[in-house]
Parts: structure tokens; sequence; C-alpha cells
């Protein structure tokens, strides 16, 4: 199994190569390129990979800003034009944002599987 991930005081960013399952907690505050460049490079990277599915596990992660968002948005379209990759995205409906924001990416990629537990 191999595993990358990106840290700082706030966030974490895993990436679990045996499952194809990214997981974000904690509060992810993005200001700008400098700050989501390392995200984005882990994301790029984890396309690059081809698998067939891959699930991005939301259920620690408290906040995210409008950055953060529009970083998730960006990686939803780019696997959306990976004709062959299933996405399903998981949300905890305890974290208030989390519902309503996790929907409108199913309006980005149709087949997107969301589950909100």
């Amino acid at each position: 199994m191999v595993i990358k991930e990106f840290k700082t005081e706030d966030y974490e960013v895993t990436y679990e190569s045996n499952t194809s399952t990214i997981i974000l907690s904690g509060s992810l505050r993005l200001s700008g390129l400098e700050d989501t460049n390392p995200v984005i490079k882990l994301l790029n990277d984890i396309l690059v990979e081809e698998a067939l599915q891959i699930t991005i596990n939301l259920q620690e992660l408290e906040f995210l800003n409008s950055s953060g968002i529009n970083m998730l948005s960006k990686f939803v379209i780019k696997v959306r034009q990976k004709k062959d990759m299933k996405l399903i995205i998981l949300g905890s409906s305890k974290v208030p944002w989390q519902g309503k924001s996790l929907k409108n990416l199913q309006r980005l990629m149709p087949t997107l599987e969301l589950k909100i537990e």
C-alpha cells in the first residue's frame, strides 16, 4: 500500500493507493495558489494512476472555504473527463456545509456517487 499525504496544522490530505481513497480532514482554508499547489499536485498525481474508481472521504472535513470547493470542483471535472473512472464522495450529515455543497458537485459530474452518512 502506497500512502501519499500532505499535512498542515489545520488539515490533512491522505491518499491510500490500495483502495484509491483520498481522505481530507480538518479545516481546509485555502487562500490562493501558494496553499493549493501541494494539494492540487497530490490530486493530479492520483489521476495519473488511472484507477477505475476513486473515493473521496470528506467525513472528517469540518470546513472547506470557497478556494477549497473550487479545487475540489476542478478535480471532479478532471475525473469526469476520464470516461471510465467512477467517483464516490463520502460526506457526513454531522458537518453542516457538506449536504448542500457536495450535492452541487453532482451537477458537474452526474454519475458521481454521493453518500452522506
